[in-house]
């Protein structure tokens, strides 16, 4: 299978756990409200992906049989696959900030959907989740 990186909407109870992204020039979206995630490494599914790049950037080892929905679309970098887990919301209290980003919120669903620094095309894939 032929993808370049997966998306988390990752929700602690009924908010969505959220990253601001570092503020670099060189990276898309620089400041901008970001979901865990990202691309992929070494030929993994898009389900390794996910969950690598989740505990990489929250610290948080989500079970793939927790991924609860999942969507490909298509990027100018190819196909990117965006995945839904709800979880306890007593699990932020395990929640750690990773290398990348600058720091993370709690922020409710359709907030980051309409908020003017949420990466647009995520946004819209939450939104199309949420929709049903």
């Amino acid at each position: 299978m032929s993808f370049s990186g997966a998306k988390l909407a990752l929700f602690l109870g009924h908010d969505l756990l959220v990253i601001k992204r570092d503020d670099k020039p060189d990276i898309p979206y620089p400041g901008y409200w970001d979901l865990p995630g990202g691309g992929r490494e070494d030929g993994e599914s898009p389900e390794a992906c996910v969950l690598r790049e989740t505990l990489e950037e929250v610290g948080l080892s989500i079970p793939a049989s927790d991924l609860s929905w999942a969507q490909s679309y298509q990027r100018p970098r190819g196909t990117v696959w965006f995945f839904a887990s709800h979880q306890p919301a007593e699990l932020v209290k395990q929640v750690r900030l990773g290398s990348e980003g600058q720091c993370w919120r709690l922020m409710a669903p359709q907030s980051y959907c309409s908020h003017a620094l949420a990466v647009p095309h995520f946004a819209e894939q939450l939104q199309s989740y949420l929709a049903g």
